[in-house]
């Protein structure tokens, strides 16, 4: 029994949560470990707060798997992350199916290597019809990219005439940013203490609540997760209002 998720106000969660997982490398060194060790535990996370996270009724969870800049990270790691990731679809198909979860990935998933990049494609094929929860990966991710390749897309059409200068709104980037038809995520969780947001979401994070935790990712756990929500639902969401108005009915 679970103190903390007896607390949480299941009328009032977030649709969507973001989080960047951080500290794998941190956490294996301080055991004595190579950093590939921390990768392989953060699996175990990854399973428990996606299983928490469908059970309590988060509709969207959104993973920072795999950045633009970690390819600049020693080829041995990255060799093992893309290995790992292999070796974690085919593992965690079955649970993912047996808890109604549907894979997706956001990303430039065409730089992949052409055996996780498939098996990733088999992972979401095989899911597909799932609608409890979308465990949304982003994977060769950056905020940065996403949005020059959004501003490239919206200017080809209004060359082509298709779209106009005054029409383009905010609705119009939305709709050509990777993360079309996902509502934005209200709550970003980053663990391991830093407190930055590393080109994750840019655009999609304006109104997000941001909560950072010393934990690192391999001990982060369902208790955690239940103490972020926890947080994020006892704060004052204001959307450039004041206090007083959001008291009015």
């Amino acid at each position: 029994m679970s103190l903390l998720k007896d607390q949480l106000n299941l009328e009032k969660l977030p649709k969507h949560i973001a989080i960047i997982m951080d500290g794998n490398g941190r956490w294996a060194k301080h055991r004595n470990m190579p950093r590939v060790f921390g990768h392989k535990n953060g699996v175990t996370a990854v399973r428990e707060v996606s299983e928490a996270s469908a059970e309590i009724g988060i509709q969207y969870l959104t993973l920072y798997a795999f950045s633009t800049e970690n390819w600049s990270r020693p080829a041995l790691e990255v060799n093992a992350l893309m290995t790992l990731l292999v070796e974690t679809v085919k593992r965690e198909l079955k649970t993912l199916n047996d808890n109604n979860i549907r894979l997706s990935a956001i990303g430039n998933l065409s730089k992949l290597p052409s055996k996780t990049y498939d098996t990733l494609m088999e992972g979401i094929a095989a899911t597909a019809n799932n609608d409890r929860m979308v465990l949304n990966l982003a994977l060769n991710y950056s905020a940065k990219e996403e949005m020059i390749n959004a501003t490239k897309s919206i200017a080809q059409q209004v060359s082509e005439g298709k779209l106009t200068l005054d029409s383009i709104n905010a609705d119009t980037i939305d709709k050509h940013l990777t993360t079309s038809g996902i509502p934005d995520p209200e709550l970003l969780i980053r663990t391991s203490g830093e407190q930055r947001i590393s080109n994750f979401l840019l655009w999609q994070i304006a109104y997000s609540e941001l909560y950072f935790t010393e934990t690192y990712w391999p001990d982060f756990n369902r208790e955690h997760l239940y103490e972020a929500i926890l947080d994020f639902q006892n704060r004052e969401r204001r959307f450039g209002k004041t206090s007083e108005q959001l008291t009015i009915t």
